[in-house]
């Protein structure tokens, strides 16, 4: 029976080699810390959940075999080379049948509940993406049948147009579904109102007892 296949694809938080927008404004060691703590918890959050067969796609790829950086609780493999869609695509050949979902490690907000949807949306759709405040996606998920559709090509990456070229290749005759908008942590702006929307949660959750 086809499997489930959640990928996460991790960055290894070393200082000065991760976030380096973020570590503009607040240095190299927060900024390695930030991402590293937020990689963890997804991670940990995520990983231990039978419904799925959780992976992590590691760059650089010796990080695959050394370093203990995350939880040892999900098998790891490299990455690759190429951009972004070539290292994207390598898994959608060579795992084994079943449809794909693949998220980053920097998006805090992401849920079990969230790769419950994106799996239960390709029983119907060919494409699943979570939509990013930035234009781009913080989770895309390919059925993978009855044909294997890679997106990929020639995708302008950290652009405002990366999920719309990716649409673009996909084209009409197959079918999408969107989940809710969540945003990454690339920046100290969205760090702090990924923070500011905590504080007023919390907030919320206090005043209501």
């Amino acid at each position: 029976m086809p499997q489930n296949h959640l990928l996460i694809f991790a960055k290894a938080p070393r200082y000065g080699a991760v976030k380096s927008r973020l570590a503009t404004n607040v240095g190299h060691l927060k900024a390695c810390q930030i991402f590293r703590n937020i990689s963890t918890r997804i991670i940990k959050r995520l990983c231990r959940d039978t419904r799925w067969k959780c992976s992590l796609a590691v760059t650089p790829d010796k990080y695959a075999r050394v370093g203990r950086f995350w939880p040892d609780i999900a098998t790891r493999f490299t990455q690759g080379y190429g951009d972004l869609g070539d290292r994207m695509s390598r898994p959608l050949r060579e795992l084994p049948p079943g449809p794909i979902v693949m998220i980053g490690s920097d998006i805090p907000d992401i849920t079990r509940a969230h790769i419950i949807d994106a799996f239960r949306a390709l029983g119907t759709s060919d494409f699943v993406f979570g939509p990013s405040r930035d234009g781009g996606f913080w989770l895309v998920g390919i059925r993978r049948r009855p044909a294997r559709i890679i997106p990929f090509h020639e995708v302008r990456w950290s652009s405002p147009t990366a999920l719309s070229d990716t649409i673009n290749n996909i084209g009409p005759k197959y079918r999408v579904t969107f989940l809710e908008e969540l945003e990454d942590i690339d920046d100290a702006a969205a760090w702090q109102r990924w923070r500011e929307q905590k504080n007023q949660s919390l907030k919320r959750d206090f005043t209501s007892c």
